[in-house]
């Protein structure tokens, strides 16, 4: 294995409390404390300021090639002084530097030695090392073999080990394998071929912290590393001139670059003591390493190194070329799904039962055991959802932690919210999207816990510390443990798909709004341009009405021949066109109201009161009625509208009470937290509670009108008045025992 240096596992799933571990072969429990092992994951391993002796180094200056560093061992490596060397090389490098490019590779002769060359933070670092000839017509053909073998393959496990073996019979290595990175950069080794000379380690696991982030950047840097021999002593660097002065240099991209010694130290604990390893880079980004060991010191050339780096790079192209191949039919299969669930959304007006009228695609979409869809006031469960209140302490917590806008997904639920055991069940897996933020829809699935047992090589939990510093574990036996926790990890294409679904709702909610807001906009035209008809209609109506009534009550009383039946005739038509005008009226003022601009003064509501009944006196004389007129809080707004309120419901009352003998009418209101509530009740006809929805329509009369007068638009009008000032009314009634109406208002400020 490869592994740089130790940080001993902080592998978080066995510390969840529930969770189960099965050991075998444990040692001593975790040991070192958490600074530790930080020190061990903060290493500057990429300054070690120190060399492996089977190369030696020069550091020049860019624009002179001055020589900056020099490692202790040139001579001894290359047989020349650095400038007798760079006198033979200088115009290589000067022609190499005109390029442009960032690194480069020659063979030089007397001594044979092989010369690379990069440009890093400003300086020129050359590595040289010994060269030894290679067969390059076998190696070719061996290369050529191999690239017909990918192709051949069809079975990416089957890549896997061809790639091993070759690896192992190019270098020469006792053992090669390749070693796969988990999303939580555990590795697991997926192939191996070996002569024997060491255990196998094929199926086992290494836990993420044998590899801390520095070591897996590097990785990502520089592909390729090699360690001849573990028990190596470091050649020091030194400083030229004012570079003494510089600080450390960067080894980034230097293949000599030194290694920790407690990462040799693990390398004696597994019994190598020579390594190489070659960074599997899958579209950019770090899937695993392919890794040698042998038992014994091993050298392998810069030339066979960079053959095993086509290969494994080859190898990267194909692991590739397969993920991609299976998200793309994965992602095929996943959109017929969508296909039905659009289907199924179309045949409703509402998205949510569209979806679960699927219940099955809905699952097979994310493969999921369970999915809920949940807004405010809604909750569909299907397939093996959790109960409704966990789904809502879930969608709850990823909102108030602000680590879900709109999409949010996790094989491990009590891990990502390890303070709030939401699930009760062996629900592991969430995959979450919210739908509209506005109404707090989301559409969440669910996976079960899957069971799995992993064996580790050695116990990741244990940690050696001796003589005041964390050591490498000395046993890489296999250790199994029993992980629970976690479901089946979310495919890409999954996720990819419940995206894609997440869009199409989004855009068929869109849709049916700007549809709602199109109907709207039309409606409020028409009822625009119907109260502009209605005001030109009943004001272009008053004056033809009053004349019909003027020249009917002119006609009968200059006309003194007239038969009775013909004054009759005529009362009835001036009674007609009186009751026209005032429905004319009527219509005219309920158009007008939604045209005209409310005033919004202080109102004294004692005062329209008393001057409401004024105007009723006269018809009120001949009655006995009882008045009850409680003390009325002020109002806010338009005194003239507010009136008529008051003399319609006053007017009302007096009306539906006549057959009364006594009268009894009250007026009162009671103060709220939103304003103020007005109260009419009488004693008179009452109404159906049955027709109190239609009570305030235009047009709409729950009395005859031979019984009692009227226009059936007062009511509407009221209503129409109480909305445009922010308030509601109501009414209560028994038939023959009375009505209560009421208007509230709420405490509008004055302007």
């Amino acid at each position: 294995m490869v592994f740089i240096t130790l940080r001993w596992s902080v592998y978080t799933i066995p510390n969840i409390a529930r969770f189960r571990r099965i050991g075998v072969g444990r040692g001593d429990s975790m040991s070192g404390s958490r600074s530790d092992l930080d020190a061990c994951a903060r290493e500057p391993i990429h300054v070690p300021g120190a060399i492996q002796p089977h190369g030696s180094l020069l550091v020049l200056d860019p624009a002179d090639l001055a020589v900056l560093w020099v490692s202790a061992n040139f001579e001894e490596i290359t047989g020349r002084t650095p400038v007798e060397l760079l006198r033979s090389v200088e115009a290589a490098l000067r022609a190499w530097r005109a390029t442009g490019t960032h690194s480069y590779r020659a063979r030089l002769q007397n001594p044979d030695l092989d010369m690379a060359a990069h440009v890093h933070q400003g300086r020129i670092v050359v590595e040289f090392e010994r060269s030894t000839p290679v067969f390059h017509n076998a190696l070719l053909f061996r290369l050529t073999g191999f690239a017909q073998q990918m192709t051949a393959t069809e079975e990416l496990a089957d890549a896997l080990s061809a790639t091993t073996h070759l690896i192992a019979e190019l270098t020469g290595f006792d053992r090669a394998l390749v070693y796969r990175f988990d999303p939580e950069w555990n590795g697991h080794v997926v192939a191996e071929a070996g002569n024997g000379m060491l255990p196998s380690y094929l199926d086992l696991r290494f836990p993420a912290a044998d590899i801390p982030a520095q070591a897996r950047n590097l990785y990502s840097l520089n592909r390729i590393r090699l360690i001849p021999d573990a028990n190596y002593t470091p050649v020091s660097l030194t400083a030229i001139g004012e570079e003494q002065d510089a600080g450390s240099i960067d080894m980034t991209f230097t293949q000599l670059r030194s290694v920790s010694p407690i990462h040799l130290e693990y390398m004696r604990n597994m019994g190598t003591l020579s390594s190489m390893s070659i960074s599997v880079m899958v579209d950019g980004k770090l899937w695993g390493l392919l890794s040698c060991h042998s038992r014994n010191a091993h050298h392998v050339t810069s030339d066979i190194r960079e053959a095993c780096d086509f290969v494994v790079q080859s190898l990267a192209m194909r692991i590739s070329s397969d993920s991609r191949a299976e998200t793309a039919a994965l992602g095929i299969e996943l959109a017929r799904v969508h296909t039905r669930l659009l289907a199924e959304m179309a045949k409703t007006d509402k998205w949510d039962e569209g979806l679960a009228r699927a219940p099955a695609a809905l699952l097979e979409l994310t493969r999921a055991d369970g999915v809920a869809i949940l807004s405010q006031d809604s909750f569909l469960p299907v397939g093996q959802a959790p109960e409704e209140r966990q789904v809502r302490r879930v969608v709850g917590r990823l909102s108030q932690q602000g680590a879900a806008t709109d999409f949010y997904c996790t094989d491990s639920i009590a891990l990502e919210l390890p303070e709030d055991d939401v699930f009760t069940d062996a629900t592991c897996g969430v995959l979450a999207l919210r739908i509209s933020e506005v109404q707090d829809s989301w559409l969440v699935w669910f996976r079960q816990e899957v069971v799995k047992t992993v064996t580790w090589g050695g116990d990741p939990h244990k940690v050696v510390r001796e003589s005041g510093r964390i050591h490498p574990r000395k046993s890489f036996e296999a250790w199994r443990e029993m992980v629970r926790g976690r479901s089946a990890p979310w495919h890409p294409a999954e996720v990819a798909a419940a995206r894609d679904l997440r869009a199409s709702i989004v855009e068929i909610v869109l849709k049916k709004a700007e549809q709602m807001a199109r109907l709207a906009a039309d409606l409020q035209k028409s009822n625009r341009e119907l109260e502009a008809f209605s005001y030109s209609i009943s004001h272009d109506l008053r004056a033809p009405f009053r004349h019909i009534v003027g020249f009917s009550q002119l006609l009968t009383e200059r006309e003194k021949n007239l038969g009775e039946r013909s004054r009759h005739y005529l009362q009835m038509i001036s009674d007609s066109a009186l009751a026209a005008g005032e429905l004319v009226d009527d219509l005219l003022t309920f158009s007008h109201l939604g045209r005209a601009a409310l005033s919004a003064d202080k109102v004294d509501m004692n005062k329209l009161v008393d001057e409401v009944r004024r105007g009723l006196a006269e018809e009120a004389a001949s009655r006995s009625i009882v008045w009850q007129v409680d003390d009325l809080p002020p109002a806010t707004g338009d005194a003239t509208l507010l009136r008529q309120v008051w003399y319609n419901l006053i007017d009302n009352a007096v009306k539906y009470t006549r057959l009364r003998e006594e009268a009894h009418i009250e007026i009162s209101a009671d103060r709220t937290d939103d304003g103020v509530l007005y109260r009419i009740a009488d004693n008179g006809v009452g109404f159906d509670m049955a027709y109190r929805s239609k009570l305030f329509g235009v047009f709409q009369r729950l009395q005859r009108s031979e019984d009692f007068e009227g226009t059936g638009i007062g009511l509407a009008l009221i209503k129409r008045i109480v909305e445009r000032h922010g308030g509601s009314v109501d009414a209560m009634g028994t038939i023959d025992e009375g009505a209560c109406f009421t208007f509230s208002l709420p405490a509008l400020p004055e302007e």
